[in-house]
């Protein structure tokens, strides 16, 4: 049988990660991208559009019926959940994720394996140079090499 807890270093660890989170969804747009070695996925959330739910006592964030962030308990003390559409990436603390920022926003980059999530909060919407744009963002925390994740540089 599986003994799940939440420690209070988890708990403030992933709790201050999910807030800010939180954060990246005030901005009107964010878009959210995917990057593994078979190839880059992205998708535009428009955040007038799609309902932004912050439950802060079950240390949850929802956004329309398509991403979906929460703080759980586990194992090793705690881990964070996301889940997009089919993606699911879990980050068990310090090291898996990475504070990203340029002149067209702010991000957040996580890691699990060889992949990578972006999550990244747009000044506006973003219309020309999409890809190119949020692959060199997510690239100031993951760097790529044939198609391999070679490096990530965490912020904590």
């Amino acid at each position: 049988m599986a003994v799940s807890n939440l420690d209070m270093h988890a708990l403030f660890v992933l709790g201050d990660l999910r807030a800010k989170l939180v954060k990246q969804f005030q901005s009107r747009f964010v878009y959210i991208t995917e990057q593994t070695p078979e190839g880059i996925y992205i998708a535009e959330i428009d955040t007038e559009s799609a309902l932004v739910v912050d439950d802060k006592q079950r240390l949850e964030l929802k956004v329309g019926d398509h991403f979906r962030a929460a703080v759980l308990p586990s194992r090793e003390g705690g881990k964070f959940e996301l889940k997009f559409r089919d993606i699911k990436l879990t980050v068990y603390g310090l090291g898996d994720y990475a504070f990203v920022s340029s002149a067209e926003g702010q991000g957040i980059v996580f890691k699990e394996g060889h992949s990578v999530m972006l999550v990244f909060a747009a000044n506006e919407q973003l219309q020309e140079g999409l890809t190119k744009t949020l692959k060199a963002v997510t690239g100031k925390a993951a760097k790529w090499r044939k198609g391999e994740l070679v490096t990530f540089k965490a912020s904590e």
